[in-house]
């Protein structure tokens, strides 16, 4: 079964008519007719039924059209692939990012680099910390924002761009929303808002409690960052949360206070695979996020 039999059978399924489709693929119609004739033969079935001059699909043949158009779709992908390779500057990068990194830095780091190179596209990804690292090794995306950047996995290689400070986040009437700082011990009694279990920055609120003697009393969960904000405004908690989240982003009736014991961070950075080599658009972006980010520092 050869490639361009299969484009003469699709073309002719489509007209249902062989002198029209071989005046749209410019060949003879009778090298048509016998191509699609040879096909028949070798599947050893009928894909077309003859009215004259004019034919219709048989049952088989509109199962084989249905799939052999999804073949063609694949060839047509392996083939843009193919040229991303050869021109890196107009490919597509897959990468994955968790809701704590999602307003802030990764909006700013795309911008940035879609102004150097304009016709490269993104398919983003928002995940949980551990299904993001699955879908780099399983190749799903080929790199992912995290914070804290793992650094234990050995199917990943990790690369750090900076670390932040876990930060309070108060209701405006709490008690403590006046101070310029706060121990967590002086949070044990209250209620917490926090992600639920099994998410990073649950596991991080929770030790950062356990290293002052106590475990946090947990009245509300939530997925999501602005959900727990929420929760904290209507005063029905407190959280701990990276700074970075709260950057020109603190609701209203709430408050962001440092905490001075323990000092609590994360680290933020990507990790790519380290089982197979990047493709050349992901690899153009990888190079610029350090270069962004080590620029970035000199001057923090």
């Amino acid at each position: 079964m050869e490639l361009r039999q299969i484009q003469y059978f699709i073309e002719v399924a489509k007209r249902e008519h062989f002198t029209e489709a071989s005046h749209h693929l410019h060949v003879a119609q009778s090298a048509l007719s016998r191509q699609i004739a040879n096909l028949e033969e070798e599947l050893g079935v009928s894909l077309f039924l003859r009215e004259g001059r004019n034919i219709k699909l048989t049952t088989v043949g509109k199962i084989f059209l249905q799939h052999v158009e999804m073949a063609m779709n694949e060839i047509e992908k392996a083939k843009e692939k193919i040229e991303e390779f050869l021109d890196p500057s107009r490919g597509t990068i897959r990468v994955g990012f968790t809701s704590s990194l999602a307003a802030n830095p990764l909006p700013t780091v795309i911008s940035g680099f879609r102004a150097r190179y304009p016709d490269i596209g993104f398919q983003l990804k928002q995940g949980s910390y551990q299904g993001l690292i699955n879908s780099v090794i399983n190749g799903e995306i080929d790199l992912a924002f995290l914070g804290p950047v793992p650094t234990q996995e050995k199917n990943v290689r990790s690369y750090i761009f900076f670390a932040e400070n876990i930060v309070a986040l108060l209701p405006a009437k709490h008690p403590l929303s006046k101070q310029p700082s706060l121990r967590l011990s002086q949070l044990q009694e209250d209620t917490f808002v926090l992600f639920p279990s099994g998410f990073i920055l649950r596991n991080i609120a929770v030790n950062a409690c356990s290293q002052m003697g106590f475990s946090p009393k947990v009245a509300f969960e939530g997925e999501d960052i602005d959900a727990i904000k929420g929760l904290v405004a209507a005063g029905l908690g407190v959280t701990l949360l990276p700074e970075l989240t709260l950057t020109d982003n603190v609701p209203r009736e709430t408050v962001k206070i440092p905490i001075s014991e323990p000092l609590v961070t994360r680290t933020v950075g990507i990790i790519i695979p380290n089982n197979r080599e990047l493709p050349p658009s992901e690899k153009l972006f990888y190079h610029f996020l350090k270069e962004f980010f080590d620029v970035l520092s000199k001057y923090s």
